[in-house]
């Protein structure tokens, strides 16, 4: 079950469609749906939890906590609506399309993607696309 959470902070989100696409998302990749808890903050929230969690003193647009078994995916999935703000701007994409991208990120961080070499990122980003376009699919 994907859940969604708000901390001092609103963003239009569309859950039903959202969760409908994550779900497809985690079948795409051979794994099953768990526990997934999506906590939208802002940015000092996040950075609290990354100073406290992770030793790091940086803003971020997403922390994720895996906590899934085998092939079920569990965990919780920060995300800074700050972040995704002004990176939809810095990247010249609609602040719906920035959050779709980042929610799938920590859902692909769930499923084994990995994104701290430039491999791994290039490969993540090629994920991001093809699982971005499976929403775009769906939802005409």
């Amino acid at each position: 079950m994907i859940s969604f959470f708000y901390e001092s902070v609103e963003f239009d989100l569309k859950e039903e469609a959202i969760s409908s696409w994550l779900n497809k998302v985690i079948i795409s990749e051979k794994k099953k749906e768990g526990e997934i808890s999506f906590v939208f903050c802002n940015d000092d929230y996040l950075l609290k939890i990354n100073q406290e969690f992770l030793d790091h003193d940086t803003y971020t647009d997403i922390i994720s906590f895996d906590n899934s078994l085998g092939n079920e995916m569990s965990g919780d999935i920060f995300i800074s609506v700050d972040r995704v703000i002004d990176n939809s701007k810095v990247y010249n994409v609609s602040e719906d399309e920035e959050m779709k991208r980042v929610m799938v990120h920590g859902v692909l961080h769930f499923c084994g993607y990995k994104d701290k070499t430039e491999k791994e990122s290039s490969l993540m980003r090629l994920k991001e696309d093809e699982k971005l376009a499976m929403f775009h699919v769906e939802h005409r």
